[in-house]
């Protein structure tokens, strides 16, 4: 875990000794991202473009594990390492930096790691990525394996088909894939909170989403969640949803996020932060570790969705992925930096209240900049 992060465990008032020792497991593939920073425009063909700074960092599903782990909540993650540097630079960041368990992860003798190369321009990304689909582990005693599904151009790890018992789950849904995993979880009593991608088939087919099922909440973006439900709102894309699982979350961009609890027919709405966005990448692993985390620690859900998109918002401020993950003292700093700029809305301040009663009294300057790690150097 960042050594910026005061301590705060949002649900030690929730913890009893019979509890999960896991909060949150995932599992996906793991990359390393080189992300060059400082481009005053795209790279333009038959050109050399020079970058004025860079960093390296675990990307991919590490991008989520990393800002679940920096929220406090006790992290699991089951992925596929390469044997080669790469890999070794991932696994000792995650697990010795971020304090993630990777005990159901193992490394791959023989092959790559993937890796992905992103250029942050304009407030946009551009990303080119490499990897080959990781072989199965041998199958150790004692033990059963099984194979989740390949996920757009990249490698899915293999990993027991009974994950650690956990409160909650984050599962990547994807037309015509089922996890076994998935249900297992659900079954002992995981939260699964269930993410999605651009559904290349072109059906957006709900019923193509086997493990939606198993969900807990589903939170696609506001064009998916209306193409899915054949609206042309994306709050009346929220209502379809919530018939089909017990919370839906649409992200709606600048706009903010609505959502609406099946259960209870509650809908929340919640306003974007506004600031100058540098880099998008891992916007969305984010703001889903942030409702994940208001979720287990039973906050309204207006409140879940607010610190959803402040994280989420705060990460957009910084270059890369896992890098511009937020910790509390981010969180801190803004609350406290907020609080003193002239001119500011007592409603919309009034939004974030709850956050008086989770963080320190005291925190430091805004803004924070996290350092930049390059594969070499040693701390």
């Amino acid at each position: 875990m960042s050594t910026d992060t005061p301590g705060i465990d949002p649900l030690e008032a929730l913890r009893a000794p019979r509890d999960p020792a896991c909060d949150v497991f995932l599992t996906g593939p793991v990359f390393l991202d080189i992300i060059f920073t400082g481009l005053d425009s795209a790279p333009v063909r038959g050109t050399e473009s020079w970058a004025r700074g860079m960093g390296s960092s675990p990307g991919g599903v590490a991008n989520m594990a990393t800002a679940l782990a920096r929220l406090g909540l006790r992290t699991s993650l089951a992925a596929a390492f390469g044997d080669d540097h790469y890999g070794e630079y991932c696994w000792d960041a995650l697990e010795q930096g971020e304090g993630i368990d990777l005990s159901m992860s193992h490394t791959v003798p023989g092959w790559h790691s993937p890796v992905t190369v992103s250029m942050a321009y304009e407030g946009e990304r551009t990303m080119v990525s490499h990897g080959h689909e990781a072989p199965a582990p041998a199958p150790v005693a004692g033990t059963s394996t099984g194979t989740t599904g390949t996920s757009t151009g990249a490698t899915a790890p293999v990993f027991p088909q009974c994950p650690p018992r956990a409160r909650a789950a984050v599962a990547s849904l994807a037309p015509g894939r089922s996890e076994p995993w998935v249900a297992t979880a659900a079954r002992d009593g995981a939260l699964v909170f269930g993410d999605v991608g651009w559904d290349e088939t072109g059906r957006w087919d709900l019923d193509a989403l086997p493990d939606l099922a198993h969900c807990e909440a589903f939170l696609p973006n506001a064009e998916e969640a209306m193409r899915y439900t054949r609206t042309d709102c994306p709050r009346a894309a929220a209502h379809a949803l919530a018939e089909r699982v017990p919370l839906a979350v649409v992200t709606l961009g600048a706009e903010g996020a609505y959502a609406v609890d099946g259960r209870t027919g509650t809908a929340a709405a919640v306003p974007a932060i506004e600031v100058e966005a540098l880099d998008p990448t891992g916007a969305g692993d984010v703001f889903v570790a942030g409702f994940v985390t208001g979720t287990l620690a039973d906050w309204p859900l207006a409140d879940r969705l607010a610190f959803a998109g402040l994280t989420a918002a705060l990460s957009v401020q910084e270059f890369g992925g896992s890098l511009s993950a937020p910790g509390w003292a981010e969180v801190a700093a803004w609350w406290q930096l907020i609080r003193t700029c002239d001119r500011q809305d007592p409603a919309a301040l009034e939004r974030y209240a709850f956050l008086d009663d989770l963080l320190p009294t005291t925190a430091r300057a805004w803004p924070l900049r996290r350092a930049v790690p390059t594969i070499g150097f040693r701390q």
